[in-house]
């Protein structure tokens, strides 16, 4: 209200208004004699989102007050939350002069709602209200995501320390002041005033905003001033109003329009930054990323229009493009102490029970689910493959549910029966993923390779031969290629005889000649002369097909020395001849084996273990002659065994492993 009457009287008496308090962005629109020397609030808001964003919060709840400061920011929020794919759910209102009772009552009805993250915006005195109501009812404690902007944050340094306290963990944008001479030099003065005056009251970026636009107008000011005078008429009505304050008796500045030009045209580098007012409003800048902790407040990161969030001020002068990456801010401590980014959406924030998660305690591949007891702790400690991707997952998920893993003695079967019964919320380790098992209860997305394959030993062909320089070409090969070399001799003697005297002489002379020519080719030595076109023609085709000869000796040559030749022992439908021949198989997974006695092996040839040592003596020693299993044990396998095994397969089709939920 105070705002809107100071610029009804500006823009009646056409003299120029500076603001350095309000930030709403559509009073400057009414009047162009009203000057906000503070940032828009738009401004802000493109920071908060780009927070939100980076931490992929997908709901967040604006927590403000009833009032016109209040109200002023939601609406840019809520387009800049949309445009980084958040969506405000619900928005709390808080009364200016809200009662305890009230703050808790609507704390508590947010603490029945699913968002976990909130924006906080509205003055300090009531904000600080929030936070200590929040922290005793325990709104402060991990998952929960708190944000501040501007004006909270601002006057973070004259907040009570028992305020502070409540708002460990809090994030907030802070517009960042560079640390001027001139800057410093003030700094230094207040200071000492603190010192000498016993005086707590600390500056802030609305006392340097004051400062500049104090400056701004005496500098306009002193430009009209150096052009001419200042004056007034006075507005003539037929009859005046008794009433002191009517906006009719008010005059006209003669000079206002000049004042106008002055100001919209100062450019100077004030206390708070670079000072300029285009269309009535100061220009964003930069915010800080402060994180509150211990008695103050730590930077963590800054926001640009142009850049976006990053570390430091120096990485930004270098950097190229927008960025909204959370790795481009420094650690944050956030409620709770916690360094675990909140997820900023749970499940179920009624129901505070874990969800109970069945782990097999007995698995054969301890590498795929490990269960210990720590006696120094008392703590069961379960790790392994399937373990660390599940926890990924749900690290990686948008909302966040608590659980605990609780160790089951048994087997596969009965683990995902005790889920269908409802004893275990969740299963997770190498259980594969069957259509029985699909009837009561459900799968995820299998999360490792598919397939039953086969683990055989391999033979290694022993290149170290003397004659091992033939073995590129066939037999018929060399014969043929012999043949070729003699023949292109003879040619090339036939076209060159009568007319070259290289190939004439006596006959054998003549049969050297003609078949040294055509060899020493090979290493495009020769160096007799070629006088005949038709000669040349065939000499260039010939010196052509051997090139391609040699180049493909080579290649043949090397890779016989190089490339160790593996070989299955049988490699026609290798589980018939096993089958067929009676050989023993082994396998681990009672899956597996059922499948196996389906093709028709006997219980007596399937030979079963329980770890990759078993596997490796029993194939190693010829007990067995292959490994039948599901791709990832045979793939273990062969990451500790590779020498002189090679895998077959996959023979069968299977879904893989997944994790367990109940189909309810």
């Amino acid at each position: 209200m105070q705002a809107n009457f100071v610029l009804d009287l500006g823009h009646k008496a056409q003299v120029p208004i500076i603001s350095y308090s309000t930030a709403d962005p559509s009073l400057n629109l009414r009047s162009s004699y009203f000057f906000q020397a503070t940032q828009s609030e738009a401004s802000q808001v493109k920071a908060l989102s780009a927070v939100v964003r980076a931490f992929r919060w997908k709901e967040v709840v604006p927590i403000y007050a009833d009032n016109v400061y209040g109200e002023g920011l939601i609406p840019f929020l809520t387009d800049a939350l949309l445009e980084v794919d958040a969506i405000v759910p619900y928005r709390s209102v808080i009364p200016s002069f809200a009662t305890d009772h009230q703050l808790v009552a609507e704390l508590q009805k947010l603490m029945t709602m699913q968002t976990r993250a909130f924006i906080v915006h509205m003055d300090v005195s009531l904000g600080a209200r929030i936070f200590k109501k929040a922290n005793e009812i325990g709104m402060m404690s991990e998952g929960y995501v708190w944000i501040v902007t501007n004006v909270i944050t601002s006057f973070l340094g004259s907040i009570e320390s028992s305020v502070i306290d409540s708002m460990q963990g809090v994030i907030g944008i802070k517009t960042y002041v560079p640390e001027s001479k001139a800057f410093k030099r003030l700094q230094f003065q207040q200071d000492y005033n603190q010192i000498s005056t016993n005086n707590s009251f600390k500056l802030n970026v609305f006392g340097l905003w004051a400062y500049d636009a104090a400056t701004a107008l005496a500098m306009a000011v002193e430009d009209v001033w150096n052009s001419g005078g200042f004056g007034f008429n006075k507005a003539t009505t037929h009859v005046l109003s008794s009433n002191s304050t009517d906006l009719e008796t008010f005059g006209v500045s003669l000079n206002g329009p000049r004042l106008l030009k002055a100001l919209s045209n100062i450019r100077f580098e004030g206390l708070a930054g670079e000072f300029s007012l285009i269309n009535g409003q100061l220009q964003s800048s930069t915010y800080q990323i402060i994180n509150v902790l211990g008695n103050g407040q730590r930077v963590v990161g800054f926001w640009t229009p142009q850049n976006g969030l990053k570390r430091n001020l120096s990485i930004i002068k270098t950097s190229m493009g927008y960025s909204t990456n959370k790795h481009d801010l420094g650690p944050i401590i956030w409620p709770g102490d916690s360094i675990n980014t909140p997820k900023g959406w749970e499940i179920s924030p009624k129901n505070s029970r874990k969800l109970r998660i069945g782990v097999p305690q007995t698995a054969n591949f301890k590498e795929f689910v490990n269960v210990q007891y720590d006696p120094s702790t008392g703590r069961t400690i379960v790790g392994g493959y399937c373990i660390e991707v599940f926890e990924a997952l749900m690290e990686d998920l948008p909302y966040s549910f608590a659980y605990e893993f609780i160790p089951f003695v048994g087997g596969y079967e009965e683990l995902v029966y005790q889920v269908y019964l409802g004893i275990f919320d969740g299963a997770v380790g190498d259980i594969s993923i069957t259509a029985n098992r699909s009837l009561y209860v459900d799968f995820t997305f299998p999360y490792s390779e598919n397939g039953v394959s086969i683990v055989m030993p391999v033979k290694i062909r022993n290149n170290k031969n003397a004659w091992i320089f033939l073995k590129p070409w066939t037999w018929d090969l060399w014969a043929i290629s012999a043949c070729f070399f003699v023949f292109n001799g003879f040619v090339v003697w036939v076209l060159e005889h009568p007319i070259n005297e290289d190939f004439q002489g006596p006959p054998s002379n003549q049969i050297g000649t003609s078949l040294w020519f055509s060899f020493s080719s090979l290493v495009f030595a020769h160096r007799e002369r070629v006088v005949s076109n038709l000669a040349r023609f065939v000499v260039v085709i010939w010196i052509f097909v051997v090139l391609i000869l040699s180049q493909s000796y080579a290649a043949s040559l090397t890779s016989f020395l190089t490339v160790q030749q593996l070989q299955p022992i049988d490699t026609n439908s290798i589980l018939i001849e096993l089958l067929q021949k009676g050989k023993n198989v082994g396998c681990q997974s009672a899956i597996i084996c059922k499948l196996l006695i389906k093709q028709g092996f006997a219980d007596s040839q399937i030979k079963v273990y329980k770890s990759v040592e078993v596997a490796y003596k029993l194939i190693s020693n010829g007990d067995v002659a292959a490994l039948l299993d599901e791709t990832p044990y045979n793939n273990l396998f062969l990451a500790k065994y590779c020498s002189n095994f090679t895998l077959v397969g996959p023979i069968f089709r299977t879904d893989g492993f997944g994790f367990v939920s109940s189909l309810t």
